[in-house]
């Protein structure tokens, strides 16, 4: 065995450590033995199956580019966190981050309008960024063909992470407090007993281990499978080249002085190497690569390949891509590509990482699908998880378990990672849906909504009705909407605009299949939900009770909606499968959980007009005083037996009405029969978005996560103080007096104006905050949009919204906007 640092015992380990064994020693793995070991955490391992320094996979081979912005503010925060801390680190003398800059250049118009976009998120997160002109393009990057550009995007703070280096520097900082890095080691098995992971079988023995972390990259899904864990990770080959030495670079002394260079519109990007320039291209057809098929090193080095992750390189797919760059780069016309290679990385269905504990091995990590850009600020956050109990910063973005099952096949896993390869430099509209595979998960309501014209976006696999053409008629009558600009028109209607004035006018059929609801049985049941949540639980059957569930330091980790139909049965209407994995994590043996989501199904009947609508069809009396708001009984609606509950989304009298699946489309055809002489309307997700802001209603996930507390989030009517101990109380009075932010709702103060979310908020001409969720609210004539902004705003404070490099001046309001004394729901 080598005598290198990285492979030294430790002298000694602590006896508290828990045993922790790494499998792959990337920049992911030795990012993660540096922050658990810094944590004290020292009895680490890393398991990895090539040698070192560079042992064949991604990071060997990446190029080390770091654009910090991202639409995810997760993503930009990892990046950044990466970008801090590489800067730090040096390794023989030389920094493991060259903070050259970026920039990424339009030669379009809508790509133009993109980089504006993206210094609106730039701003939001706190990086550093502005759009520049064409000729300071030319300054920043003197080879480009300044003619082709119309501006850029310029982030002096990104730049070049040397992964190898930074590997090494972390490697010596792990070793130096315990961990061990053994290479040659190929992991053979995941040894697990009741339930928990208890070690892992290389072919030079075997490790113990309370805790293992896959951070294998492409080899993610080999490792799941040893653990029976399924990894939704789609390896794909992706061409880089390099070019013979330019006569313009003769003389370069240092790795690179350019900023790190993005061609969107071509699916390019180049750095500088000395003398060379290197290009890498995801204009090429996707080259899906088979995990089990990948060679091991000495097998893929006799095959003349340099590593396991560099395949060879296909000239075909290079050609169009080369001629794009002699565009772009004239120095390029009198070069050639003196060596390239196809080097295979991870994508997911959504193109996120995959991190968090399998619910189905208990201490079995997942760090994977991580580029080099987040690698550091991924392992802080996993390091956090696993010895502090939660990460630091919101990643359910990132969490494996927000894959449905549905989402999980191989066939879905392989299609969708590849269409995120294709669409990785494309102008991407927030609600864009994917084309395929779809439909993939549709309510029992689905024939009749195409029928009603329905458009369909998709969310969690659902189809989602977000407006129905049948509707249109109903737009002559609302009188001009002001008009929208190119961006905010896609995937929008001023039919929404007609549903949402049906729903507050008259009634209208809302489709809440796609919210997940789970059934709490057993004879703790309700001590247990009562001890997990923040509201009081302990009413009589038939209520229905908005609560939270929170972590221990008072985060929100989701809201639910908890309707107790027995003494000891529950329905409770939650957000992700991780509220599920959560519950059932912490559940008694007394206490049952499972989701009937796939099983049931729901249709909002909301509007003035509700009542008139479904009390003929009752079983029971519907009367405000027979059935009361938020409360809730088993009934029949016609034929139809169903869970009636008075709850409203929307601001409005109704009701959400459940029944099983094979039951919902003869429940959809009565209400909607009945509801002919009501004018009844089916409405969809875009209305529905509208409404629930205009009421100051939050959508978890999107408005408020675990980084907020209920105080800062405009929820604290759901937290009982007084009702006993419950997850979180301790943290949320150790917080009292401290929160300095506050979810604010704004209203645009232009009539016409529209923002969509994660705009920069401008507070006296300094970013604030950003802005949460946006719609138009039709009822008030306005924008609304919500933003975290400092606390203590007061009502009337005029803000600014910058969208598209544009300042839209808001102003702070009172909530609720609509019906603030709530008159309409409890009629």
């Amino acid at each position: 065995m080598s005598s290198t640092p990285e492979h030294r015992s430790p002298a000694s380990r602590s006896p508290h450590s828990p045993r922790v064994v790494v499998i792959g020693a990337g920049i992911v793995g030795c990012s993660l033995a540096d922050e658990l070991t810094a944590r004290g955490w020292n009895d680490v391992t890393v398991l990895e199956q090539g040698p070192l320094p560079a042992p064949g996979g991604s990071t060997s081979h990446a190029p080390g580019l770091v654009f910090q912005t991202s639409p995810s503010r997760t993503l930009t925060a990892f990046a950044r966190y990466t970008v801090e801390k590489f800067a730090a680190l040096e390794a023989d003398g030389v920094r493991c981050f060259a903070p050259v800059g970026g920039l990424e250049l339009a030669t379009t118009p809508e790509r133009l309008a993109d980089l504006r976009r993206k210094a609106g998120w730039a701003a939001s997160w706190g990086v550093r960024g502005e759009v520049v002109s064409a000729a300071r393009c030319k300054e920043l990057w003197p080879l480009i063909d300044e003619s082709v550009v119309l501006g850029g995007f310029h982030t002096p703070d990104d730049g070049l992470a040397r992964a190898l280096l930074a590997c090494r520097a972390q490697r010596d900082r792990a070793v130096a407090r315990g961990a061990r890095f053994l290479d040659r080691h190929t992991v053979t098995g995941i040894e697990r007993e009741g339930g928990r992971v208890t070690g892992v079988v290389t072919d030079q023995g075997a490790f113990p281990a309370d805790h293992v972390v896959s951070a294998a990259g492409f080899w993610g899904p080999v490792i799941g499978r040893m653990a029976g864990v399924d990894v939704p990770l789609q390896p794909l080959a992706h061409q880089y080249a390099k070019t013979a030495p330019l006569p313009e670079l003769r003389g370069a002394t240092a790795e690179a002085s350019k900023p790190i260079l993005r061609f969107q519109d071509r699916d390019l990007y180049f750095r500088e190497h000395g003398d060379r320039i290197g290009i890498g291209s995801y204009a090429h057809r996707p080259l899906p690569v088979d995990p089990f098929a990948v060679p091991p090193y000495d097998e893929a080095r006799a095959r003349r390949m340099d590593m396991p992750s560099s395949y060879p390189f296909t000239a075909e797919d290079w050609a169009p891509s080369w001629e794009d760059c002699r565009r772009l780069l004239p120095a390029l016309r009198g070069s050639a590509v003196e060596e390239g290679f196809n080097g295979v990385f991870s994508f997911t269905p959504d193109g996120m990482p995959v991190l968090g504990e399998s619910s189905a091995l208990r201490g079995f990590w997942l760090a994977e699908a991580v580029w080099v850009t987040h690698s550091a600020g991924v392992a802080r956050a996993v390091a956090e998880w696993m010895v502090d109990g939660r990460p630091s910063l919101d990643v359910h973005e990132c969490d494996l378990t927000r894959f449905e099952d549905a989402q999980r096949s191989p066939a879905y896993v392989r299609e969708r990672g590849a269409r995120q390869f294709v669409e990785i430099y494309d102008v991407l509209h927030p609600l864009q849906p994917p084309e395929h595979p779809r439909p993939l998960r549709v309510s029992p309501f689905h024939a009749r909504q195409q029928q009603l014209g329905a458009y369909f976006l998709e969310g969690g696999g659902w189809e989602r009705p977000h407006w129905y053409e049948a509707n249109a008629p109903l737009v002559d009558a609302l009188g001009p909407l002001p008009a929208r600009d190119a961006w905010s028109a896609r995937h929008w209607s001023p039919v929404a605009a007609a549903e949402a004035k049906a729903t507050r006018e008259r009634v209208a059929l809302y489709d809440m299949t796609p919210l997940r609801r789970l059934e709490v049985t057993g004879p703790g049941a309700l001590a247990f939900l009562d001890r997990m949540t923040t509201n009081n639980l302990r009413k009589k059957p038939g209520a229905v009770t908005y609560t939270l569930l929170l972590d221990e330091t008072g985060g929100i980790r989701s809201d639910l909606t908890v309707a107790r139909l027995a003494p000891d049965r529950f329905q409770v209407g939650a957000n992700s499968p991780a509220d599920l994995g959560h519950l059932l994590r912490h559940a008694p043996d007394d206490v049952h959980i499972r989701d009937i989501t796939s099983g049931t199904c729901c249709i909002g009947v909301w509007g003035p007009l509700a009542r008139d609508l479904v009390r003929p069809l009752a079983a029971d009396d519907f009367s405000h005083e027979a059935f009361g708001y938020f409360r809730a009984r088993e009934t029949y609606i016609g034929h139809v037996p169903v869970t009636a509950m008075r709850l409203s989304y929307v601001g409005e009298l109704g009701w959400e009405l459940y029944t099983t699946a094979d039951l919902g489309l003869r429940l959809w055809d009565t209400l909607w029969e009945a509801g002919r002489e009501h004018g009844v309307a089916a409405a969809g997700r875009s209305a529905f978005n509208s409404l629930r802001l205009e009421k100051g209603y939050r959508a978890w996930g999107t408005d408020m996560t675990d980084e907020h507390d209920p105080f800062e989030a405009g929820v604290a009517f759901a937290v009982r103080m007084d009702k006993g101990d419950f997850v979180g109380r301790a943290a949320l009075e150790r917080r009292a007096g401290t929160r300095k932010r506050r979810l604010t709702p704004l209203l645009l103060d232009d009539p016409a104006a529209v923002v969509l979310g994660k705009e920069p908020v401008y507070v006296d001409g300094s970013p604030a905050g950003y802005v949460t969720s946006a719609s138009y609210g039709y009822t008030l004539g306005r924008c609304v949009a919500y933003a975290w902004l400092p606390a203590g705003l007061a009502t009337g404070t005029g803000v600014h919204v910058e969208y598209f490099g544009e300042k839209v001046p808001a102003t702070v309001a009172d909530e609720p906007l609509f019906d603030p004394k709530t008159t309409r729901i409890r009629r």
